[in-house]
């Protein structure tokens, strides 16, 4: 009979297994990628480890006995005597200096390193496969990290797997080649700035800061644990990475290369300071360098736009790209659905300004809420801002109703899709009512039969999963509700706005946005100064004098208050009720009491 101790054991190996089968189902297409790009990252270690003659570092026709060397030509591996050639060569050995002759023994040397085999340091070659490993393993991780914020998709890992497999193969081949032979000239081939630029405008900050860290490591590796290399691609990657912060416009990215030249020179500079380097010998480089980084911007110009529609991204290039509402669609929304235009327009200005009170992607917000609504296109006299008059909701049940409404939701997804738009203007749309009751339906078909099912006339989407889209959908509501208030006063929109901050948390709409309650008064304070100026209300502050006559009499008379009431009426009023006010006002003024 097996003991306690044995079957707990069998149990917890069980559910380790059982952990494992789980996580490779969930993340098999992760480990693939990782899995190929290790397989390619090893191909090129092979070739940079046994060095072919199809990748030496120099042409022994270039070389006579007595000429003098322009270069300086190390070993890079053993080769042992032979009987063919009996010279031996040690690894890290000198065999030419630059300025000196070419001897007859230097002679031999190189003829023997250029007609050698393909030779495979062993040792060397598992030390940089292990360290190619481990750097792998700790990259995974950190993307790992980042996927508990949001969700990473399968094409930004594929595109950030071949971006490092270019940035290794080139730092590992391109050093087999004269000009690039050293720890510094090899600096100006490495297309570091270049990558990183493009990770951090397409998918944002820090996963471009993770991809700076693994690919310095990546090439400390491919350039023979030199210091140089590492260094100035790490310096070089993060300070991209905050030049890049601020970008706009495509016209930013101009200035951006230039900042990027200067940097990648000044880095280099130090670096030859630090290491005790002449710095006139670095004259070409230090332009090479500067050239790196001038082209990387310009290039990132250049790839921007296919990759941004190849991965369909969001980055900011393309968001105020759709931002500009002179494109055909938003032209289309204006016409056969202009009620709802204007609606939209309304909202992008609140969810605007509510991120940027709390530090949300105000831009994301803007954009999303000029395209929430693009599903009620098609069915447009059914929704309320766009009837003239007749309500053709009178003409049928409250079900179908219901299934009217709640349809332009997956419309708007359809057509988003259509339109190729970025997946976080795509979940603005679908999640912006969320899974909330249609309430006033609802309420018509519990009038019919008390047991209406809630779910029939409630959203079908789900509720915001980002700070943007709980934004978007907070002021969706309270700009459709503040609309059609009669008395449109601070005190009045501060009321309705609370109620329907309230009523999204009663709903449990706000669970899975990360907004914090502080958000929500920040949030709350910006729709109110917005609304509170765009339906001219006008803040009383308590010490601040309203008429002349106050200062004169000390008291507030009928006719101030009738003045007060008037300078809040809508535009709407006509001039022949205004002039009746002010006459008004002048009878009762003529009926005062002297003091």
């Amino acid at each position: 009979m097996k003991s306690k101790s044995e079957k707990s054991q069998k149990s917890v190996a069980g559910m380790f297994f059982a952990g494992c089968g789980e996580y490779i189902k969930k993340k098999y297409p992760y480990l693939i990628i990782f899995f190929v790009g290790f397989c390619v990252i090893s191909f090129v270690n092979f070739c940079k480890v046994s060095t072919t003659e199809s990748v030496a570092s120099f042409v022994l026709e270039d070389f006579e006995i007595g000429q003098i060397s322009d270069r300086t030509i190390i070993a890079d591996k053993d080769l042992p005597a032979d009987d063919f050639n009996p010279v031996y060569i040690q690894k890290g050995e000198k065999v030419l200096k630059k300025g000196f002759p070419v001897t007859e023994e230097n002679y031999e040397k190189l003829k023997k390193m250029s007609s050698s085999p393909v030779y495979l340091d062993k040792r060397s070659y598992a030390n940089s496969e292990l360290f190619l490993l481990i750097i792998g393993i700790l990259w995974y991780l950190l993307l790992s990290f980042i996927s508990k914020g949001k969700k990473i998709k399968v094409r930004e890992v594929v595109f950030q797997t071949i971006l490092y497999c270019i940035i290794f193969s080139t730092a590992a081949l391109c050093g087999k080649f004269s000009f690039f032979n050293s720890t510094y000239s090899i600096c100006i081939i490495i297309p570091g700035t270049l990558a990183v630029v493009l990770i951090s405008i397409l998918y944002g900050q820090l996963p471009a800061i993770i991809f700076s860290f693994t690919v310095s490591l990546g090439v400390l590796g491919a350039c023979g644990w030199e210091l140089v290399p590492f260094l100035f691609t790490l310096l070089t990657s993060l300070s991209a990475c905050a030049v890049v912060r601020k970008v706009e416009t495509r016209i930013d990215m101009i200035f951006v290369s230039i900042m990027l030249a200067i940097s990648n020179m000044v880095f280099l500079i130090v670096m030859g300071v630090v290491f005790n380097e002449t710095l006139g010998s670095l004259g070409i480089i230090y332009f090479g360098v500067a050239m790196n980084g001038f082209l990387s911007g310009l290039l990132t110009l250049g790839l921007i736009t296919p990759l941004e529609i190849v991965l369909n991204t969001s980055s900011i290039f393309r968001l105020m790209d759709l931002s500009d509402l002179n494109n055909t669609f938003m032209k289309n929304m204006l016409v056969q659905a202009s009620g709802t235009y204007q609606h939209s327009m309304m909202v992008a200005q609140l969810a605007e300004n509510g991120c940027r009170e709390i530090g949300a992607n105000a831009l994301v917000a803007r954009v999303g809420a000029y395209y929430h609504d693009i599903g009620k296109i098609d069915q447009s006299e059914y929704f309320v801002e766009n009837q003239k008059g007749t309500n053709k909701h009178d003409e049928i049940n409250p079900s179908l109703s219901a299934s009217i409404i709640r349809s332009h939701v997956k419309k708007g997804v359809e057509k988003a899709h259509q339109l190729h738009l970025p997946p976080v203007v795509i979940n603005i749309i679908s999640e912006h009512h969320g899974n909330s009751v249609i309430r006033y339906f609802y309420a018509e078909a519990v009038k019919e039969n008390p047991n209406a099912n809630p779910a029939d006339y409630s959203y079908m989407g789900t509720p915001p999963t980002s700070r943007e889209s709980a934004v978007v959908m907070l002021a969706d509501s309270v700009e459709a509700a503040c609309r059609t208030l009669e008395n449109k006063s601070i005190h009045s929109l501060e009321t309705r706005i609370n109620a329907i901050f309230q009523g999204k948390i009663d709903e449990k709409q706000l669970d899975y946005c990360n907004l914090t309650f502080s958000d929500l008064a920040k949030i709350r304070q910006a729709f109110v100064q917005i609304l509170a100026g765009y339906y001219h209300s006008r803040i009383e502050y308590p010490d601040e004098p309203k008429i002349e006559s106050r200062q004169e009499s000390g008291t507030e008379t009928k006719a101030e208050k009738s003045d007060s009431k008037t300078e809040t009426k809508t535009k709407e009023k006509t001039e022949k009720h205004t002039r009746v006010s002010k006459s008004e006002k002048t009878e009762k003024n003529e009926n005062k009491p002297d003091k």
